[in-house]
C-alpha cells in the first residue's frame, strides 16, 4: 500500500486525497493546512491534519482542530508528496522532499523545468516509470493533450486552438468573476509550449481569454492533418478513451452550466467531470482540417493523472492497467450519452 501526503487542500488537494483513498493500493497518511478555516474542519474529519511549519502550527493553537505536527513529521510517514499548493510554492517545498528523499508530483502552476518532466497518462506515463519528481500539467493542458493525444496516430498534425478560460474558481471571493472579457496578449499564451512538454514536438499554437464565469473552460479547435479524414473515423478513435465523453447539442447540451448540471444529476461528488467534454453535433471537417469544441471542469479533470502519475513513478502496474483501475474507481466513462 503506497503511502501518501497531501500537501495543499485546496480545489484540487481535496479532490486528489478523496480520489486516492478509493484506490486500494495507495492511502492518504495525512494533509497539511497552514490555517484552521472550514476546509481544515471538513478535512479533520477525514484525515489527519499536519500544518506546513511551526509557525504554521501556531495558528491552529486556538482551534479545536486537532494537529497531528508539521509536513516533516508526516514525511517521515509516507513515501510519496502529491503537492497541491498554490503556484510557485511548489519549488519551495521541493528541496524538502529532497532532503527527505520523497519522490513528489508537482501540479501545473509549477514550470516544467522543476521537474523537467510534465505528465500526461494517456501520453507518455512511461516516461514517469520510477522517477522521483513529476508534474502533472494544468487542467487545460491535461485537456489539450488528452484530445489531441488520439489524433497524432493519424500523422503529423498542427493545432491552433483558442482557450475561453473561466476569471476564477467557484468558491475564490477574491478574483470575482471579472465582468469583462480579458485576452491574453501574450501569444502564442503558455498553453500550447506546455502541451509540446508531453507531445513532444507537436506544432501547436494557442490564444487565451478569460470571461466572467467560474463554471469551465471551452476550447476552440483546429488541428490540420497532412490528408484528408474522415469524420466518423477521428469520432470512433476519440470513443476509444474513456476520457473523453460526447454530448449534443440537440440533447439541449449546449452549454457549460447544462454539462456541469449533467455531472451533479448522475450523482459525482461534488459535481465533478473528470472527462474532457467534445460536443459531437460541433466536430465538422472541411478537407484535411478539423474543427472542434470542448469544455473542461478546471476543478477536476487532472485528478486521474495525479493517481496514474503516483503508479508510474512506483512502479505499479502499466499504464493501460493503472488507467482502467483509476477509470474504474472513479467512475469515468459512465457519463457519456454518445459513446
Amino acid at each position: 500500500m503506497l503511502k501518501v501526503a497531501i500537501n495543499g487542500y485546496g480545489t484540487i488537494g481535496k479532490r486528489v486525497a478523496d480520489a486516492i483513498s478509493l484506490q486500494d493500493d495507495m492511502q492518504v497518511v495525512g494533509i497539511v493546512k497552514a490555517h484552521p478555516d472550514y476546509m481544515a474542519k471538513i478535512a479533520s474529519k477525514k484525515y489527519k491534519i499536519y500544518a506546513p511549519d511551526e509557525k504554521s502550527l501556531k495558528n491552529f493553537g486556538g482551534s479545536d482542530i486537532k494537529v497531528e505536527g508539521t509536513l516533516v513529521n508526516l514525511l517521515d510517514e509516507v513515501e510519496a508528496v502529491v503537492d497541491a499548493t498554490p503556484d510557485d510554492v511548489g519549488k519551495l517545498n521541493k528541496p524538502v522532499y529532497e532532503k527527505f528523499k520523497k519522490r513528489a508530483i508537482f501540479q501545473g502552476g509549477e514550470d516544467h523545468e522543476l521537474t523537467n518532466l510534465s505528465f500526461n497518462a494517456y501520453a507518455n506515463y512511461d516516461e514517469a516509470w520510477g522517477k522521483d519528481y513529476v508534474r502533472v500539467v494544468s487542467c487545460n493542458t491535461t485537456a489539450l493533450i488528452r484530445t489531441l493525444f488520439p489524433l497524432t496516430s493519424y500523422g503529423k498534425i498542427s493545432v491552433r486552438a483558442t482557450l475561453v478560460r473561466r476569471a476564477t474558481d467557484p468558491n475564490d471571493h477574491k478574483k470575482g468573476p471579472i465582468n469583462s472579457i480579458e485576452p491574453d496578449l501574450k501569444i502564442p499564451s503558455h498553453h500550447g509550449p506546455d502541451v509540446a512538454t508531453v507531445i513532444h514536438g507537436l506544432d501547436i499554437l494557442t490564444m487565451a481569454v478569460k470571461a466572467p464565469t467560474t463554471l469551465m473552460h471551452v476550447h476552440s479547435v483546429n488541428v490540420k492533418f497532412d490528408k484528408e479524414v474522415k469524420k466518423d473515423d477521428l469520432i470512433e478513435n476519440w470513443k476509444k478513451y474513456k476520457r473523453i465523453m460526447f454530448v449534443n447539442g440537440k440533447d439541449e447540451i449546449k452549454s457549460t452550466g447544462q454539462i456541469m448540471e449533467v455531472a451533479r444529476e448522475t450523482g459525482r461528488p461534488r459535481g465533478d467531470l473528470y472527462e474532457i467534454v467534445l460536443w459531437k453535433d460541433a466536430v465538422a471537417i472541411k478537407g484535411n482540417e478539423l474543427f472542434y469544441y470542448q469544455a473542461v471542469h478546471q476543478e477536476s479533470d487532472v485528478v486521474p493523472e495525479n493517481i496514474d502519475a503516483l503508479r508510474s513513478m512506483f512502479q505499479l502496474m502499466d499504464r493501460d492497467s493503472s488507467i482502467e483501475k483509476t477509470d474504474r474507481k472513479l467512475r469515468i466513462g459512465e457519463l457519456a450519452y454518445a459513446r
